[in-house]
């Protein structure tokens, strides 16, 4: 099967890495399409052996865009076609059907309750967005959270199916020479308490509530994993705090690493961490939180719809807290009073490995190209 992937960037971001772990596990003879920005992803992508082409889209309202995709799409002759992120499916599902191409699936990787890719939401976006999904085959829903959200929409259930985001399972088990190793690297001390975080430095992560709480728990050190437009606000809240020295801020982290790569990858980035912390209030996904309890770590998480919609012994080591600073700097006290051994991987963690979501995917594509899809099937609650 030769499947066409159009996404709206490629720049180093949750649903950008989740594609290129999917193109790894996915049988099927795969291509790419970035409407704008093709950064480190797209590397990493041409690096993994799959074609990756650069539509140059000017904006939003760039038009033109629409002719140059359908020229690809109808000369790439592709049994399918699957768009990711808001802009790449408004314009993907338009320019498959101007192609000819019947098949044609769009995942939904970040919808929260009133964003979506971490802008507000709108009647305008909705409106786009309803009219579009109909011209589509289905819609994948990366959790049932979302599912919901898109049937609130006006989506009809039968066109949902819930695919969940990915992580190679394996690759997160902890291992204490990684810890040591990764430590000396960043020069963190072996017996120090590390509160970790991952995730693009945005307002809407919150990662200032996480600053401050870490500022009153004078033995704890940060260490984050991302970049963004709130990296030098975060520096001067730790200034302002008095944890400016206690705090690393690592920059982003590609996942999986390019060859070669001398840094840390994010496996041996949470080895190094005692607990891991996502202060972010609205998720569609939390893969982060899956992520650090592949790696042993307890996780305090203010949102996280992974682990919300699976039984509570999924995952032991995840513990769910309000949003305030006072509420995150008791539960790290109590982490650190407790001196936690690593945990063992949860069922969570299995539930969300790749190659089972991968599966689940092309079962779909199939099922688009060669015959009528089943009714949508849910995970349960």
């Amino acid at each position: 099967m030769k499947v066409l992937h159009v996404i709206t960037g490629l720049g180093i971001g949750g649903a950008e890495q989740q594609l290129r772990l999917m193109l790894r596990h996915l049988p099927a003879r795969s291509e790419v399409v970035t409407l704008t920005h093709p950064g480190p992803v797209a590397r990493g992508i041409e690096a993994d052996g799959v074609p990756v082409t650069h539509l140059g889209m000017a904006g939003n309202r760039d038009l033109g865009a629409l002719p140059r995709l359908t020229r690809i799409v109808r000369q790439g002759r592709y049994d399918l076609v699957h768009t990711h992120l808001y802009r790449a499916c408004v314009y993907g599902r338009i320019a498959a059907r101007l192609a000819g191409v019947r098949a044609v699936l769009a995942t939904e990787h970040s919808l929260g309750d009133t964003q979506i890719e971490g802008r507000p939401l709108s009647t305008g976006t909705r409106a786009l967005y309803r009219a579009t999904e109909r011209l589509g085959t289905a819609t994948v829903a990366v959790s049932p959270s979302v599912a919901r959200r898109l049937e609130g929409w006006g989506v009809a259930p039968s066109r949902i199916h819930v695919v969940p985001n990915g992580i190679e399972t394996a690759r997160f088990g902890y291992a204490e020479d990684a810890r040591r190793l990764t430590r000396r690297t960043l020069g963190l001390p072996d017996g120090a308490f590390v509160v970790g975080g991952v995730g693009r430095l945005a307002p809407g992560k919150r990662f200032d509530r996480l600053v401050r709480a870490v500022a009153s728990v004078p033995e704890a050190r940060l260490l984050l994993v991302g970049e963004g437009p709130e990296r030098e606000r975060l520096l001067a809240a730790g200034r302002e705090c008095g944890a400016a020295d206690r705090m690393l801020l690592v920059g982003a982290c590609e996942d999986p690493p390019p060859a070669g790569a001398e840094r840390p990858d994010l496996p041996s980035l949470l080895a190094a961490m005692d607990v891991f912390v996502s202060t972010s209030p609205d998720e569609t996904f939390g893969l982060a939180v899956v992520e650090a309890l592949a790696a042993g770590l307890p996780a305090l998480y203010v949102a996280c719809p992974a682990i919300d919609d699976l039984p509570p012994d999924a995952a032991p080591g995840a513990r769910r807290i309000g949003p305030s600073v006072p509420e995150l700097i008791s539960a790290l006290r109590g982490i650190r009073d407790a001196r936690l051994a690593r945990l063992p991987q949860p069922a969570a963690a299995h539930r969300y490995d790749i190659a089972h979501s991968a599966r689940q995917l092309m079962s779909l594509y199939e099922q688009a190209v060669h015959g009528t899809p089943p009714p949508a099937k849910r995970a349960a609650r």
